[in-house]
C-alpha cells in the first residue's frame, strides 16, 4: 500500500470516529432531554392528578385512578342534545358488545387496521374524564410504564393556546415556550412525538382549515391557528401522533378527513359507580346506602355516569349521614345540589372562618360570595362559556380579586388555574354546577329586586320600576322554559330544572337565609306545573317533552304519572286517548323503568301504539328491548310500522315475539325490510302459528342473507312453509357468517 493511501484511509477513520462521537453526544443530548421532559411531566402531573383524586380521600394514585370506558367509534354528526340527555339516551339502551381501550393503547391500531393511527379524537361530555385521562397517558409515559417507542410527549390545553392567539410563533418556538426543558433540540422530524390538545370545545381560536396558508417548515412564524391547522392536517410534522379530546358538540371544528380514528369516553358504567362507591366510603353499610339510594333515582343514577357526579354525591351522603337528624337524602338534581353548596359553605366556615359545625353558613360574606358566583355563572352560561379569563371577569363586573378569594376558599365549586405565565384562567367544577348557581342568581336577582332576567328585550329596555310592576315570579318560570323550548340544542335543560326545583319551599327552607319565601311562591309552583303540562300537549319533541317531564319532577308533580297509573289499573289505557303529555310521561316511565315494568306495560294495552302514525308516539317504543306481542290481533299495517321501529338507528329491540297473529306472506314480507337492516340488531325473533307459507319463507331467507350477524333464535314453527321454504332456510344455515343456534 502507497503512503497516500494509508493517509486517506487513517483520515476516513479519524471523520468516521469523529462522525460517531457527534452521533453517540446526540443521542446521550436526546435522551438527556428526553429523560428531563420526562421528570417534568411526571412531576407536575403528579400533584395535579393527587390533586383530583385528594377529593377520594385516597393517596395512591394507582390505587385510585379507574379505568374508563373508552370505545372505538362514534358519530361524525354533531349531538345537539344537552349533554345530561345524552347520557340518558346512553342508559337507556341495553349494553352493546363493544370493544374498550386502554388509554396506553389509543395509538395502537386494531388487528383490522393496516396503517398506524396518526390522529385520534376522544369526545365525551363535561366531567366525564377526558383531562384525566390525557394526563394518566403523560405520567404512564413519563414514569416509563407505557409507550417507551414514544420520544416525547407534549401535552396542550386550548385553555392555554388561547391566551396566545394574538401571538406569532414557529411550531418549534411553540414547543420551547410550553416546555423549555426542550429548548435544544431544534427539529422533531425524525422523532416520534405525540401532541395532546384537550378541551376542543374551550378553543376560541377559528380553526380555519380551509382558508389558513399552508405551511411546511417548522421553523417558520405563524399565529397559533395557522400551526395548529397545519399540524392537524398533516402538513406539519406528518409522523406526529395527535390526542384530540372534546366535548360532542365541538367535534365537528375538525374536518373527518383528519381523525384518524373517533374514540368516546362513557363515563362509569353500573358496576363502576358501584365500585366507586365501595372504595369512596370506609364502612360497607354507608356504601350500600348510597348505591341503594341512586337507584331509587332515575336522575341521580343517570348523572352518577359522571365520575365528578358520583363524588359530588358521596360528598352531601356522607356530610348527611354524619348527622343525627336523619334527613332524607337527595331524591332530586335540585335537592343535591342544594345539599352540596351547603356542605362546601359549611367546610368554608369552618375551614377559613374558625366557626364550628352548628353555626350559621349563611354570613353577609358568604352570601356576596354565592351572588357574585351566581352572576358569573348566568352571563357565561348565556355566552356559552365554560372557562373565563380575566376579560370575562370584567365584561360581568365581577372584580379579579373577588373571583381568586373565591376560588380560594370554595375550592370544590369554583376553581382558578394558572397557564404558563400565571395568566389566570377560571371555571366551575363542573358544567352541571354552574348551571345550578345560574339558577340560583336569577331567583336572587328577582327576590332581591323584582327583575325577571329571563324577560324578553322589549320588557328589559322597561325602566326600572315599571319592570318591578309586571314581572310575577310566575311570568319568570314560564319565561324560562319558554327559553328553554326555544334553545335549538337544550343547553338550559338543567337550568331549566333546577330554576324550578328553587321553587320548592322545602327547598328553600334547606337553603336557609340564602332565599326567602314569598306569598306568591307558594302557588306559583301549581300555575307552573299547569303550563308545562299545556306546552307538552302542543306536540313537542321527544327530547324536549321528556325534560318537561323531569322538570315536572323537580317541582315533585307526579299527576302525569298518577294519571295513566289509573288507566292501567282499570284497563282503559288507549293510545288514542292519551295526550302529548300523558304521551311525555309513558315513554319517559317506560325508558327509566325496568325490563319488568317495560314488559308489563306492553302486556295492558301499549300494543296498539304502534299502530299510532305519529312518529312522536311510536318513538315511545324505542327504548325497549324485549316486545312480547303474542296473540294481539296484529294486522299487516302493525308490521309496517314494526318494520320500520327495528330499523331505527335508536331501537334498542333485541328480543321480538309476534306468534300466533295472522301476519301472513305479505307482512312478513314487510317486516324483511326492517330485518335488511344494518340497524337492526334482532337476536331472537318468534314468528310461530303466522300463517306463513313458503313465499314468507323465501322472504324471510333473503333478508337475513342480507344481515345475518345479529339472530341466534329463530322460531317458524307451526307455519306452512313448504319444500321449497324448508330449502330456503337449510341454505342460508350454510352460510358461515350466521350465527343462528336455534331454528324451530
Amino acid at each position: 500500500h502507497t503512503p497516500g493511501l494509508n493517509l486517506w484511509v487513517i483520515n476516513r477513520l479519524l471523520q468516521y470516529l469523529v462522525a460517531s462521537e457527534d452521533v453517540m453526544q446526540s443521542f446521550n443530548q436526546l435522551f438527556w432531554y428526553r429523560g428531563t421532559s420526562k421528570t417534568c411531566r411526571a412531576g407536575g402531573l403528579r400533584s395535579i392528578v393527587i390533586e383530583v383524586f385528594a377529593k377520594t380521600n385516597t393517596c395512591k394514585i394507582k390505587g385510585i385512578y379507574t379505568e374508563l370506558y373508552i370505545t372505538e367509534g362514534g358519530s361524525e354528526e354533531v349531538n345537539n342534545e344537552h349533554e345530561v340527555r345524552q347520557i340518558e339516551t346512553v342508559s337507556w339502551k341495553p349494553e352493546r358488545p363493544e370493544t374498550a381501550i386502554r388509554h396506553g393503547d389509543i395509538f395502537k391500531p386494531s388487528p383490522e387496521r393496516e396503517e398506524p393511527i396518526k390522529t385520534v379524537m376522544t369526545t365525551g361530555v363535561a366531567g366525564i374524564g377526558k383531562t384525566v385521562l390525557t394526563q394518566k397517558f403523560t405520567l404512564d409515559w413519563a414514569e416509563d410504564q407505557t409507550n417507551q417507542d414514544i420520544q416525547f410527549t407534549f401535552p396542550f390545553t386550548f385553555r392555554e393556546l388561547n391566551l396566545l392567539k394574538d401571538q406569532q410563533f414557529s411550531l418549534v418556538e411553540l414547543v420551547h415556550h410550553f416546555f423549555s426543558e426542550t429548548r435544544g433540540i431544534l427539529k422533531f422530524e425524525e422523532l416520534k412525538v405525540v401532541f395532546i390538545f384537550d378541551g376542543l370545545d374551550e378553543s376560541r381560536l377559528p380553526l380555519d382549515f380551509h382558508n389558513n396558508e399552508i405551511l411546511t417548515d417548522v421553523t417558520k412564524s405563524t399565529s397559533v391557528d395557522v400551526l395548529l391547522t397545519n399540524l392537524i392536517s398533516g402538513n406539519l410534522l406528518p409522523k406526529a401522533h395527535l390526542w384530540i379530546t372534546t366535548r360532542p358538540a365541538a367535534a365537528n371544528k375538525i374536518p373527518p378527513e383528519f381523525i384518524g380514528m373517533r374514540t368516546e369516553i362513557r363515563g362509569f358504567t353500573n358496576p363502576q359507580k358501584d365500585n366507586y362507591f365501595t372504595k369512596r366510603f370506609r364502612y360497607k353499610k354507608e356504601a350500600r346506602i348510597v348505591i341503594s339510594h341512586i337507584k331509587k333515582s332515575r336522575s341521580l343514577h343517570i348523572m352518577c355516569h359522571i365520575p365528578i357526579f358520583c363524588w359530588i354525591t358521596a360528598t352531601v351522603v356522607e356530610d348527611m349521614l354524619n348527622k343525627s337528624d336523619e334527613e332524607q337524602l337527595p331524591k332530586t338534581l335540585t335537592e343535591m345540589y342544594i345539599h352540596f353548596l351547603v356542605v362546601q359553605t359549611k367546610l368554608k366556615g369552618i375551614k377559613y372562618d374558625g366557626g364550628a359545625e352548628t353555626d350559621s353558613h349563611w354570613s353577609a360574606e358568604n352570601q356576596k360570595m354565592i351572588e357574585s358566583l351566581g352572576k358569573l355563572a348566568f352571563d357565561q352560561l348565556q355566552k356559552r362559556n365554560l372557562i373565563f379569563y380575566e376579560s370575562d371577569l370584567a365584561e360581568c363586573g365581577i372584580d379579579i380579586r373577588a373571583a381568586s378569594v373565591c376560588s380560594g376558599v370554595f375550592t370544590q365549586i369554583f376553581r382558578e388555574e394558572r397557564s404558563l405565565y400565571q395568566s389566570k384562567v377560571f371555571c366551575f367544577v363542573h358544567l352541571s354546577v354552574q348551571e345550578f348557581l345560574a339558577a340560583l342568581h336569577v331567583h336572587f336577582t328577582f327576590i332581591k329586586s323584582g327583575i325577571n332576567l329571563l324577560a324578553k328585550e322589549e320588557m328589559k329596555s322597561k325602566d326600572f320600576e315599571t319592570r318591578r310592576h309586571e314581572s310575577s315570579e310566575i311570568e319568570m318560570y314560564k319565561s324560562a322554559v319558554d327559553m328553554a323550548l326555544e334553545s335549538p340544542d337544550g343547553h338550559l335543560d338543567l337550568f331549566l330544572r333546577f330554576l324550578l326545583g328553587l321553587s320548592l319551599e322545602t327547598n328553600r327552607c334547606r337553603l336557609g337565609g340564602l332565599v326567602r319565601q314569598t306569598e306568591e311562591s307558594l302557588t306559583a309552583n301549581t300555575h307552573t306545573a299547569q303550563y308545562i303540562r299545556e306546552k307538552m300537549n302542543n306536540h313537542l319533541c321527544v327530547e324536549k317533552s321528556i325534560n318537561l317531564f323531569h322538570c315536572l319532577s323537580e317541582l315533585n308533580d307526579q299527576s302525569l304519572m298518577e294519571e295513566i297509573q289509573q288507566s292501567l289499573r282499570t284497563g282503559s289505557l288507549s293510545a288514542h286517548q292519551l295526550s302529548p303529555a300523558q304521551w311525555s310521561a309513558l315513554s319517559s316511565e317506560i325508558a327509566a323503568n325496568s325490563q319488568h315494568l317495560q314488559q308489563s306495560y306492553v302486556s295492558t294495552g301499549v300494543v296498539s301504539f304502534i299502530k299510532v302514525p305519529n312518529n312522536d308516539n311510536t318513538i315511545t317504543l324505542y327504548y325497549l328491548c324485549l316486545f312480547r306481542l303474542s296473540g294481539c290481533n296484529l294486522s299487516e299495517r302493525s308490521c309496517e310500522a314494526l318494520s320500520s321501529f327495528i330499523s331505527s338507528t335508536t331501537s334498542s329491540l333485541r328480543d321480538l315475539d309476534l306468534s300466533n297473529n295472522d301476519l301472513t306472506d305479505s307482512g312478513v314480507k314487510l317486516l324483511c325490510e326492517g330485518l335488511m337492516s344494518p340497524n337492526c340488531e334482532l337476536k331472537i325473533l318468534r314468528l310461530s302459528g303466522c300463517l306463513i307459507t313458503e313465499e314468507g319463507c323465501a322472504a324471510l331467507a333473503s333478508a337475513l342473507t342480507v344481515n345475518s350477524s345479529h339472530l341466534t333464535e329463530l322460531d317458524l314453527s307451526y307455519n306452512n312453509p313448504g319444500e321449497a321454504g324448508m330449502k330456503s332456510l337449510a341454505a342460508i344455515l350454510k352460510n358461515p357468517s350466521f350465527k343462528l343456534d336455534s331454528l324451530r
